[in-house]
């Protein structure tokens, strides 16, 4: 039995007795129930501008950037993503559900019908500074996310869409004073969502800072074969300006990007994305780039806030450091620029 299937029996163990403890301590919810539902719908166009056909039927035109989600030529689906809650004093649910391409590509390690579970977990706060969740939950490394509610950018980064997308297993939240947090779990392989197929497990780690202006994680995850670390950090420059900051290094990739965004009222903000994402040998050309080949990216984005619906603009570059590319009439080349509009809807 290797160390972390050890670490795994522990915590399954821990998770019990503390479930047991927490059921001994509570009469009733002194609160009572608290339900709430939330989610999104997102939808987009997408074309070319130079360096790639806008023409899904052309074999020989490379139609978009090798990120996830934003990618489809023409008017496109994103998903609709609905999150059921439930808060209790000391327990609690979430079942976040999506439907469409978006939420297809999020939980594309997961077989039909399943492949509508974004997440779905159950939690038992221990004490006010202790908190235990079991279940399949969203990952914490990194800065973008699966919702584009909570992204700045509609098109994702390099280093998101081929690191983690969710785990599966046990976590442990705490509170440390004031403004540190630290996780602790034990997982199955990353994105193995329903089931662990292979019986091996991997484990996570956060060290979290968090204040008035900012905030800073180091995160890890380790297996037998495979380690990834993570350090993602935002700061508030000034009322208006924010300067954000995610860099990772793991088996089949080294990544680093800057986010500055501006607010420039309440309704209109303007930010940009500059990535730099270079590839291992161990990757062998399935990481979005050729092996051992690097990209830039520069993304501009400038939301636009109309109640509850956000429309995105957006302005991307892509830059091979090799020709990856091709056009219509099968010209190679090196860099792909392109435009998408995103409609997102928040409730």
């Amino acid at each position: 039995m290797n160390f972390l299937k050890l670490i795994k029996n522990f915590a399954l163990g821990a998770f019990a007795l503390a479930f047991s403890s927490v059921a001994l301590a509570q009469d009733e919810e002194s609160s009572g129930p608290s339900f709430s539902v939330s989610g999104s719908v997102d939808t987009y166009f997408r074309t070319n501008l130079s360096g790639g056909t806008n023409d899904a039927s052309d074999t020989l035109g490379t139609l978009a950037p090798g990120t996830s989600f934003a990618n489809n030529p023409g008017f496109s689906l994103g998903m609709a993503n609905m999150i059921i809650s439930y808060e209790g004093e000391k327990v609690g649910f979430v079942a976040d559900l999506v439907f469409g391409p978006r939420g297809t590509d999020a939980v594309f390690a997961s077989p039909a019908p399943w492949n509508t579970v974004n997440q779905l977990y159950a939690y038992i706060n221990v004490t006010d500074n202790f908190k235990l969740t079991l279940g399949n939950f969203n990952t914490f490394l990194g800065y973008e996310v699966i919702s584009p509610v909570a992204n700045f950018n509609y098109s994702t980064s390099y280093m998101f869409s081929y690191g983690p997308f969710s785990h599966t297993g046990l976590k442990a939240d705490f509170s440390i004073g004031e403004h540190w947090n630290l996780v602790a779990a034990i997982m199955n392989p990353t994105d193995a969502t329903d089931y662990n197929p292979s019986n091996d497990y991997v484990g996570g780690f956060q060290l979290g800072y968090s204040g008035a202006a900012g905030s800073a994680y180091l995160n890890a995850m380790v297996s037998e074969d495979f380690y990834q670390l993570d350090l993602t950090t935002g700061w508030d420059l000034s009322e208006s300006f924010y300067l954000g900051f995610n860099a990772t290094t793991q088996t089949n990739f080294n990544a680093a990007a800057f986010y500055l965004q501006g607010a420039l009222s309440d309704a209109f903000a303007l930010g940009v994305r500059a990535e730099y994402y270079s590839t291992t040998e161990d990757s062998a050309g399935g990481y979005g780039i050729a092996a051992e080949e690097n990209v830039f990216n520069l993304t501009l984005s400038g939301p636009i806030k109309v109640g509850s619906l956000k429309i995105i603009p957006e302005i991307r570059l892509d830059a091979l450091s090799y020709d990856g590319y091709t056009d219509a009439d099968g010209a190679e080349g090196s860099s792909l620029s392109s435009f998408v509009l995103a409609a997102v809807y928040s409730f």
